[in-house]
């Protein structure tokens, strides 16, 4: 009876606390925030210390603008917490704004929150600490390979295995999930921030221009490709000279973006196959029917799903809306937080 009160006055909450971005799922609403996982802090009058300005959209802004006094970070880095107290502020930002339309009564809500698969035990108490500070009534977490089988609308339950390759901003998950858990799981810290960081680091080496997250960042988006059977033609970029200092503009192409990206490429693509080397034979052959299934903003990458056709012979499927898999599937698990499943990592 009480739970059932609780549950009324309680909005639940499920977050994608992400590197690049974070995404809150309310029960009933879907995603109802996606905003950049971003801070930005201001030096404080006494010199003591610094204190928050600007969070999320507003904070993005000011990246590469800032004076000296104010620094913009992302407090999460590679998917764990990097710092605790910027970050349990930023999620208590992000708690404030969805939860505008207050009810005469409330109830602190409970929190699902995604990890990833390598995060240790010390990281996902820090995870957890942090959203009870922040004001949620109980945390749960599920490790993030899960939830994107569960968003993409795969089947988890079936003894049939699946295959889901999550490429966020920080760490690229790989799960094989059957009898709803994880047959297989391990992430790799490399994922679409090393890709804009190689894409900088190519750009100012190759052509002595210097180039900000944001620009890399865009033109992985308008010309990248990981494939030449989807090159897009070129792009006329601009930044400051490497050598000169003065303000430069210069032309790149498709093709030079995807070779610059191969070595990278191929850090994601290994750690493919050491899942598919790993995994039991029963549960491999059922991967011949069902493919691999890419979720995470990397799957958009032009040519992507072709490239890791053509290593691995396994199809390759893009999941609707990629972006929002591993949010949609937090919210799916809110469903059975009282059922006791396989799907969520329980910290004493």
């Amino acid at each position: 009876m009480f739970h059932k009160i609780f549950n009324y006055f309680s909005k639940d909450l499920a977050i994608d606390l992400g590197t690049a971005n974070t995404l809150v799922y309310s029960k009933g609403r879907g995603v109802i925030l996606d905003e950049p996982s971003m801070v930005a802090l201001a030096v404080d009058k006494n010199g003591l210390g610094k204190r928050i300005i600007a969070v999320g959209h507003e904070a993005k802004t000011m990246l590469g603008k800032t004076p000296g006094q104010i620094e913009v970070i992302r407090p999460m880095k590679d998917g764990v917490i990097a710092d605790f107290t910027v970050t349990e502020q930023m999620i208590k930002y992000f708690i404030k704004k969805v939860g505008s339309q207050k009810r005469l009564l409330s109830v602190p809500p409970t929190i699902v929150i995604c990890v990833p698969c390598s995060s240790t035990q010390v990281e996902r108490r820090a995870i957890k600490d942090s959203a009870l500070a922040a004001g949620a009534r109980k945390v749960e977490l599920i490790e993030e390979a899960m939830a994107a089988a569960l968003g993409a609308g795969l089947p988890v339950e079936s003894a049939s295995a699946s295959m889901v390759v999550d490429i966020g901003g920080g760490t690229t998950e790989v799960g094989i999930i059957s009898l709803g858990g994880l047959a297989y799981a391990n992430s790799i810290r490399v994922a679409g921030d090393k890709i804009d960081e190689v894409i900088g680091n190519y750009i100012r080496n190759k052509h002595g221009l210097l180039v900000g997250d944001a620009t890399a960042e865009a033109i992985k988006k308008q010309i990248g490709s990981a494939h030449k059977s989807t090159d897009v033609g070129e792009m006329l970029i601009r930044g400051r000279n490497s050598f000169q200092g003065l303000p430069k503009e210069i032309t790149i192409t498709s093709s030079e973006i995807r070779e610059c990206l191969k070595d990278t490429l191929e850090q994601i693509i290994a750690a493919i196959r050491h899942a598919l080397e790993n995994t039991a034979p029963e549960l491999s052959a059922d991967l011949i029917d069902r493919g691999i299934t890419l979720t995470g903003g990397g799957a958009l990458l032009r040519g992507l799903d072709i490239l890791i056709n053509e290593e691995t012979g396994i199809k390759v499927i893009v999941a609707d809306e990629p972006l929002l898999c591993v949010a949609k599937g937090c919210g799916a698990a809110l469903d059975y937080l009282s059922d006791n499943r396989l799907y969520f990592n329980r910290i004493k």
